[in-house]
């Protein structure tokens, strides 16, 4: 019995050992994304609004499609509708877990597809305050964590996490993220650059429930605040598992788009 005791005794500092920051920060990541398998695939329309400093805005609309890939990252299609001189541009994204994502541009104008170099995904998606890396599936293994806080934002309760980009060639140092403890979405997004410097701020607006299990929000906003340039994106018409196959995704469905 007394050695029983003792070995219990020797068990309990590691049994009530607090969760380090690193460890809950993870944690809400692989829960977030948790929540979010399954859905298979979707097709939804987007327009884009452009604003600059001066507030002159320009609107473009799109359609995307998306398909969940077991074990990997997501496969993404972007196809430009309007206006008349992008129309038919498209970007594929195959993202990854680990290691850089594949990214290919169709330009129609030029009837070529341009594949984005790993070291520019840092760059700007079709003039707006997106970045090439933004527009790829967020997987967890892209970014290492740490919880900061929790606090309530907009009237619901948030855990506060940063992470930081594995990818050497990313364009942040890291990113602060608002994730709601009810649903685990993500409502806020402040990114800094690689001088760690405010860079944009991104935030969701209106989310809706599909099949009774997967959320998505309306609107997409995302203030530069060093251009003083902004892009919102209107999401609509989603459809969840409408029979999208690999076949779908590939360089040769590129130069299909219409």
């Amino acid at each position: 019995m007394f050695r029983l005791l003792v070995v219990l005794l020797g068990l309990l500092p590691g049994v009530l050992a607090a969760e380090t920051p690193q460890e809950k920060g993870l944690a809400i990541a692989r829960e977030a994304d948790r929540r979010d398998e399954g859905f298979g695939d979707y097709a939804a329309r987007m327009e884009m609004i452009l604003r600059n400093r001066q507030g002159e805005e320009s609107a473009r609309r799109l359609r995307i499609s998306a398909l969940e890939v077991k074990g990997d990252g997501d496969k993404s299609l972007s196809i430009f509708d309007e206006p008349a001189d992008i129309k038919g541009t498209a970007l594929l994204t195959f993202t990854h877990k680990t290691g850089a994502d594949d990214q290919w541009l169709y330009l129609p104008a030029l009837k070529r597809v341009k594949r984005i170099a790993s070291d520019n995904k840092s760059g700007p998606f079709m003039g707006s305050e997106f970045a090439y890396e933004d527009i790829a599936s967020q997987e967890v293994e892209k970014y290492t964590y740490k919880h900061l806080r929790d606090e309530t934002h907009e009237g619901k309760p948030c855990f506060v996490i940063e992470r930081y980009p594995v990818d050497k060639h990313s364009g942040y140092t890291r990113q602060v993220v608002w994730i709601d403890q009810a649903e685990y979405r993500p409502w806020k997004i402040d990114f800094h650059d690689r001088k760690d410097s405010l860079l944009k701020t991104l935030v969701w607006r209106g989310y809706r429930q599909y099949l009774a299990k997967y959320w998505r929000a309306d609107e997409m906003f995302m203030q530069n605040h060093q251009s003083g340039k902004s892009t919102l994106l209107k999401w609509s018409d989603y459809k969840f598992r409408a029979g999208l196959r690999a076949a779908d995704f590939n360089e040769a469905s590129l130069s299909r788009a219409r």
